[in-house]
């Protein structure tokens, strides 16, 4: 368990740290915000569509080669990546050609660092006991989760004197290293005991929610009748209103994690200083991880919230973050404002998450996880860029539309959300 934890931490911790880093660089090579922002959006791109791929791979090539595919891509892409930057931030390879290369090199994250999660779940939902399996399958989705606070928490102790802002990259790439030895050394082979196949983790991103677990028994009956029925569709009427919900307050939180990294620059004057920058953006993405940890660990069951007054609820107190944040011009006020924002979206998404299932029976269960995962990783595609470019234009344009989304969504979901009914 201990290292199958560590795979999913690192893989999580990894893309974080680079995420509190990476705009503090582009400051530093002078390259325009948006094509920072197009470089996550690139590898978000890649995640969404390579991870249904190998969810299925991991029944046919086994857990453990496809657990270290993904941790040798995760570990490839950030060495490459860190080198990558060094050369550039030493002058040797031009900034534009610096930052085509590096988005070369981040593909093998999205592209190959999405085959881990999965196969980890797989691999303990075979190996466990069912009345032991939830709680396994919930310990290392957890990882996933906590690696998204510690990646912007360590990434500043990693600004090497040597390498300076490329080093958290290359400390992560030497990581990986280690749990890649682990992983070969130290797991068991494949000997499955149960049929089990590992859920689609969602694109890692500091202050999103950890992934979520399928804990269904695979030994239970089928329902045969299950067959007759026409399969779910996106205009389903029992699913669509919390998908649209999903979509509008995905596109609010992908935009303030897009933008936030950039407004700590300009808000407390440090395009000069980029290597404070990034100490102070992950700070504050911490904040906004430890608030979103908060919501999903300790208000939601602690509270017992069910969907649609988490959705309304967690979409309201996220405007009340944007707009604070959008306005602040001290550090204390970003990290209120941007903690209260994580708050909400930590509330949010799984009550749309919850809604979407609740509203459809079981043997639908599997579409609606699909295309939950889907709503949620397509959110960091295009919206991180459109906000940059919004905020480029000027801030509160940007920020106005995330609060707008989230207004939207609060005012038409009071009539089209339904009461929490659980499915027939």
């Amino acid at each position: 368990m201990a290292v199958l934890f560590a795979i999913m931490l690192v893989a999580a911790a990894g893309n974080t740290a680079m995420q509190s880093i990476l705009p503090a660089i582009g400051a530093k090579l002078h390259i325009p915000d948006v094509w920072v922002s197009l470089a996550f959006s690139w590898s978000a791109l890649l995640w969404v569509l390579t991870a249904p791929h190998w969810a299925r791979q991991s029944d046919k090539r086994g857990r453990k080669a496809l657990m270290a595919l993904g941790v040798v891509g995760f570990m490839s892409s950030m060495l490459l990546c860190g080198l990558t930057l060094w050369a550039g931030l030493q002058g040797y390879l031009a900034a534009g050609f610096t930052f085509v290369v590096f988005a070369i090199f981040r593909s093998l994250y999205g592209g190959f660092g999405s085959a881990s999660p999965p196969a980890v779940q797989a691999y303990v939902a075979s190996r466990t006991d069912p009345d032991q399996r939830t709680q396994a399958l919930s310990l290392v989705s957890s990882s996933f989760g906590l690696g998204t606070v510690i990646g912007p928490a360590i990434a500043p102790f990693f600004i090497l004197p040597f390498v300076g802002l490329a080093g958290p990259l290359l400390v992560f790439a030497l990581i990986g290293l280690a749990v890649l030895v682990m992983l070969r050394w130290r797991l068991p082979d494949d000997m499955p005991r149960f049929a089990a196949r590992g859920a689609i983790a969602a694109y890692p991103a500091a202050g999103a929610s950890p992934a979520a677990t399928d804990d269904d028994n695979e030994d239970e009956v089928v329902d045969q009748s299950a067959a007759a029925e026409p399969p779910l569709r996106w205009t389903d009427r029992r699913v669509r209103p919390w998908l649209l919900a999903g979509l509008f307050g995905g596109q609010a939180q992908a935009m303030m994690l897009g933008v936030i990294g950039f407004l700590i620059l300009d808000r407390l004057h440090l395009r000069m200083r980029p290597d404070e920058g990034a100490a102070i953006t992950g700070i504050v993405l911490m904040a906004g991880a430890f608030a979103t940890l908060l919501a999903q660990w300790g208000l939601i069951p602690l509270l017992k919230l069910t969907p649609r007054p988490t959705v309304l609820g967690g979409a309201a107190l996220a405007i009340v973050g944007i707009l604070m944040t959008g306005l602040a011009q001290d550090l204390h006020a970003i990290v209120i404002g941007f903690a209260t924002s994580s708050l909400g979206f930590g509330l949010f998404r799984p009550g749309f998450t919850a809604g979407s299932s609740l509203s459809v029976p079981r043997r639908d269960q599997g579409a609606v996880a699909g295309m939950t995962a889907s709503i949620n990783g397509s959110a960091y595609i295009v919206s991180p860029a459109i906000g940059v470019l919004l905020y480029n234009w000027h801030p509160m344009v940007a920020y106005g539309l995330m609060a707008g989304f989230c207004v939207g969504l609060v005012a038409w979901g009071w009539s089209a959300l339904r009461q929490d009914q659980p499915a027939a």
